[in-house]
Formats: C-alpha cells, structure tokens, sequence
C-alpha cells in the first residue's frame, strides 16, 4: 500500500476508496491528514504508548493491548519485506519465521478504534493490524499501514486519487 505509484488502477481505486472511507468516518480528508501528521510526528511510536490510546485536538486513537517496542521493530522490519514476497509472514525455514509469526499472534486480536473528538465530525472506525488469508499467507492491513507507517504524501495519492484520469 504504502508504494501507491506501483498498485494497478483497481487496487489503487480499492484502496482509494478503503481510505476516503476512514478519513469520511474521521471529519474529512483535512482531519484526517492531520491525525496523520500527528502520528508521525509523536516519538516514540504511538502504538507503543503504555496507555494503549493516542490523544489529539481532532480525536484519539484507543486499543485494547499494550504493544512493545520489540514488536514494534520486528513489524516494520517485516513489513518491508511483505512487499517483496507478498507475504507478512517469511517462508517456514526463515530464521525470523518463528519472531514474525509471533508478533502476528501478539497483534492479530488488537483492535484499533479511531474516533474523531466531535461526533458531528463522523463516527468512529475500527482496524486491525492483520488480513490472515490462510495459514500461510497474511498481510498487513493497508489501513493499518496507512494510518501508522506509509507518508503522509502518499495517503494524499490515495484520497485524492481519481480514477477517471487514471
């Protein structure tokens, strides 16, 4: 998700609307951004924090299980990799296959609720850190991803991508 210039038209019109509809659910692309802005600006990580939440003017973020910074680290390690074998998970014989594997069970039931500071912004929405395909095939979920790790500027793409002049 995060390399938007590389999808197809149709994952890119998929995620598009994946995307606007989370920012709709947030206030609108503008607030969205913003939340976005202020993820990447807060260190260390947000979804490390001990209070499992991340609070802003616009709204907060909450979830239910405190993530560690070890976690944390394998993830992004294996989330560059994902690209590369369209998979999350390494192969079986991988030497981080069993790290990997665990940070999958560690995230998969973490539930992320973002919710905007005033209900007349939108509602709320709610992602997961993982789409398990099978037993050997998970990704990462693009929302997940977009919300904590790919550029702002590449999110803009997304929202504003128009399929019309693709």
């Amino acid at each position: 998700m995060c390399n938007f210039n590389a999808l197809s038209n149709e994952e890119k019109s998929i995620y598009h609307q994946k995307i606007l509809k989370c920012a709709d659910s947030f206030g609108g692309k503008s607030f969205f951004l913003h939340l976005l802005e202020a993820i990447r600006a807060n260190k260390p990580h947000p979804i490390v924090s001990a209070d499992k939440r991340f609070d802003m003017e616009l709204g907060s973020i909450k979830w239910n299980k405190v993530i560690f910074n070890d976690k944390l680290q394998l993830l992004l390690k294996a989330r560059v990799k994902e690209g590369e074998q369209d998979n999350f998970l390494p192969n079986v014989g991988d030497k981080n296959y069993k790290k990997i594997l665990n940070v999958v069970r560690t995230l998969k039931p973490i539930v992320f609720q973002v919710t905007p500071s005033d209900i007349s912004h939108g509602s709320a929405f709610f992602v997961q850190p993982f789409d398990v395909i099978d037993e050997n095939k998970t990704k990462l979920n693009p929302i997940f991803d977009a919300l904590f790790f790919c550029s702002v500027e590449t999110i803009k793409k997304a929202l504003n991508y128009n399929e019309a002049k693709a």
